[in-house]
């Protein structure tokens, strides 16, 4: 039987690979196992002094965590099934964060959901120009979870409100720009880059001597239409200023997080014009009109939460929202919808 997780020591390097193609490395409860074990070996082994962790696959690094199993686990009432799942991705998630050593993950691809879990709690978290990262639970029915209450708070500006309400991707370059991703590499220096950290040099001097300065992301010149509309105090103020960039008119000036109206304040970089914001508005307010009413209100309390949070105490409020959020109907529904029978299409039970 092919192992999902593969993993071995080269020049006092610990190397795991994720090899479940198939399933872009979703991760199911045996490789949260196998990662959980191999990386508390590891801590305790003098022999290795800093793990690295890539993917098998040309699409993904790790496509999310096993929705389609919760689901079903949920949907039988085995909160027994739900809680361990979760409880355990969460352990290994702290333990990332803690882990005493270097830990770099290689981001060429999809890292998604779960997959930010075994990434961006490491040291740190390589993207290249086809990396794609996301927190898209608000579409299924769920909410950002996997210690995304405590990280997505820290990003700057309201990025990481936008980030977990809408689950919008962005690419290396906006993952760098934001603080997800601490390196950008081109996909063609990967190799080389493999090559050096796996010849058991100081990993930070090897990902200094890789490391390019990223492009302008696709983020650069949104920054503050961004802050403007997902800096409001709560969920109706979101969605009315939304509605009023959408709608061309002024939406408050300096109140929204502190961003200014203007174009160029926003990292540096021209916003695009008041055309270009109108759209994005336009579209991201059917985007929140699109996703499940009850994830959207359980991910603003979460992040408001998490603001002052320590992540220990942000992963125990999420294990128990998880537990609680696998029986609803609209996480049923919303996986159903998305990647049973794939149409799209969600009729949510609850309401906004």
């Amino acid at each position: 039987m092919r192992e999902s997780v593969r993993e071995h020591v080269t020049a006092g390097v610990g190397v795991i690979d994720l090899d479940r193609p198939s399933a872009l490395n979703a991760l199911d409860l045996a490789m949260v196992r196998r990662m959980t074990d191999t990386l508390t070996r590891w801590r305790a082994d003098p022999a290795v002094r800093s793990v690295v962790v890539r993917s098998t696959s040309p699409k993904a690094f790790c496509a999310g965590g096993d929705i389609r199993a919760m689901r079903d686990a949920g949907m039988a009432g085995d909160d027994a099934a739900v809680r361990t799942y979760f409880s355990e991705e969460y352990a290994l998630d702290l333990l990332i964060a803690r882990y005493p050593k270097p830990y770099t993950a290689l981001i060429d691809g999809y890292a998604m959901g779960g997959g930010l879990g075994i990434s961006v709690h490491g040291s740190a978290r390589v993207v290249t120009e086809r990396a794609s990262l996301a927190m898209p639970e608000s579409a299924i029915g769920f909410f950002p979870d996997i210690g995304a209450s405590y990280f997505l708070p820290r990003l700057p500006g309201a990025v990481g409100r936008w980030l977990g309400l809408t689950g919008t991707r962005i690419g290396g370059a906006a993952a760098v720009e934001c603080g997800l991703a601490t390196h950008y590499v081109p996909a063609a220096e990967l190799p080389a880059l493999e090559a050096g950290l796996l010849g058991g040099g100081e990993p930070a001097a090897t990902l200094d001597l890789f490391a390019a300065p990223a492009p302008v992301s696709e983020i650069a010149g949104r920054r503050a239409v961004i802050d403007r509309c997902f800096g409001a105090p709560d969920l109706a103020g979101v969605r009315e200023r939304l509605a009023a960039e959408a709608g061309g008119t002024e939406t408050g000036g300096t109140e929204a997080g502190g961003a200014e109206t203007g174009g160029a304040e926003a990292g540096g970089a021209e916003t695009g014009g008041a055309e270009e914001d109108r759209e994005w508005a336009a579209e991201t307010l059917a985007v929140l009109d699109g996703a499940s009413p009850m994830s959207l209100r359980i991910t603003w309390d979460l992040l408001r939460a998490g603001e002052g949070a320590t992540l220990e105490d942000c992963l125990a409020r999420e294990l128990e929202l998880a537990v609680r959020t696998a029986r609803e109907p609209d996480f049923h529904e919303g996986v159903r919808a998305l990647l049973v029978d794939k149409d799209r299409r969600p009729a949510w039970s609850s309401r906004g």
